[in-house]
């Protein structure tokens, strides 16, 4: 195994540490860096990294890292982790999606060396992440006051990708085209297959998201060969696919009473929700314009007209897909007698 060098430190096989990526200047003279975490084995084998906060407030990837790197299974790993829990320091450090001027780091990648701020974070996690890796994770949450139901959205037409997301083990795939500027584009044309893992709210944990993100990728670098296969067999979600999903949209302003949970099957002109005034003198009923399941919806009462409400994924047998859900969340609790500390579940 020959070392990984980033940022000017050499990483030698065998070696586990941690490496302050510089990231610039505060206006206050503040330096500020993005820290990285590499795990390398003098095993030979595949780099993985895996990333999280590239949206600052989707702090769910932080925690599923944390305890990714405590496992003691990684004693035994061929090849390398690099494990990055916070990418856009400036937004978690200011609980914001965003960066200082306001741009979505996730839409300028791979960047540019003297372009904004956002394109230089973009540029220097290309060239000294992705550069050092041959695959790749990226978690998300959904945005504030919207929850995600725990999902893989990957481009499936390259087969190396679609073997990862079927056996990272969440109940829907969305088969998704890559969008300009992300970093799962960015990272897929330079010959990385990358997983984008979508589960729960911003500025919130949430204890099924988090377990299944661990599981999720300790089951794909077991795919890879980067970890001896389990010796037990817990039961494999077999997931669904779509690649057609749909916001449907506050059509007037007022308060939203949702009628239907996350995970929830719904059918073709079913109700999803009523929105009414505060008198309730006029109230608007929202309904499903196809068979699916919710796949992400809004937490906040309060609607504006046009506002996303509730996201559906496409399916014909919705019932089935709602029955994986169901399995999956069962699959995923923390049992009753688990002891709470230090690393039981969040509740």
């Amino acid at each position: 195994m020959q070392s990984i060098t980033i940022n000017g430190t050499e990483v030698k096989p065998g070696s586990r540490i941690t490496i302050d990526l510089p990231v610039g200047k505060l206006y206050t003279h503040t330096p500020m860096s993005m820290p990285v975490h590499v795990i390398h084995s003098r095993k030979p084998g595949p780099s993985l990294f895996v990333s999280a906060a590239i949206h600052g407030d989707e702090i769910n990837g932080v925690e599923i890292i944390r305890r990714l790197l405590k496992l003691s299974a990684l004693k035994q790993m061929h090849g390398s982790l690099i494990a990055v829990p916070i990418v856009n320091v400036h937004g978690f450090i200011n609980q914001s999606r965003y960066l200082p001027d306001r741009r979505d780091l996730n839409r300028v990648f791979p960047g540019s060396e003297t372009g904004s701020l956002a394109a230089r974070l973009a540029s220097i996690f290309m060239r000294e992440i992705v550069a050092n890796s041959t695959h790749g994770i990226d978690i998300h949450t959904g945005a504030i006051h919207r929850s995600n139901l725990p999902q893989i959205r990957a481009n499936l037409d390259d087969p190396e990708t679609e073997k990862l997301a079927r056996v990272f083990g969440t109940p829907v795939i969305i088969s998704s085209s890559l969008r300009d500027g992300s970093l799962r584009e960015a990272a897929a044309e330079a010959g990385i297959p990358t997983l984008l893992y979508e589960a729960g709210e911003a500025l919130r944990f949430d204890e099924i998201a988090i377990r299944a993100g661990v599981r999720g990728v300790v089951e794909v670098m077991r795919t890879l060969g980067m970890l001896p296969a389990s010796r037990r067999h817990p039961g494999q979600i077999d997931p669904v696919i779509t690649n057609t999903t749909h916001w449907i949209r506050a059509a007037s302003s007022g308060i939203l009473r949702p009628m239907v949970k996350l995970g929830g099957h719904v059918a073709k002109e079913s109700l999803l929700g009523v929105i009414s005034d505060p008198f309730g003198e006029k109230e608007v009923q929202v309904k499903s314009p196809y068979n699916g399941i919710i796949i992400g919806r809004t937490n906040l009462p309060l609607a504006n007209e046009g506002d996303a409400l509730f996201h559906i994924a496409r399916f014909k047998e919705h019932h089935e897909a709602a029955a994986l859900v169901e399995e999956f969340n069962d699959h995923h609790l923390p049992e009753a007698n688990e002891p709470l500390g230090p690393e039981g579940p969040i509740m």
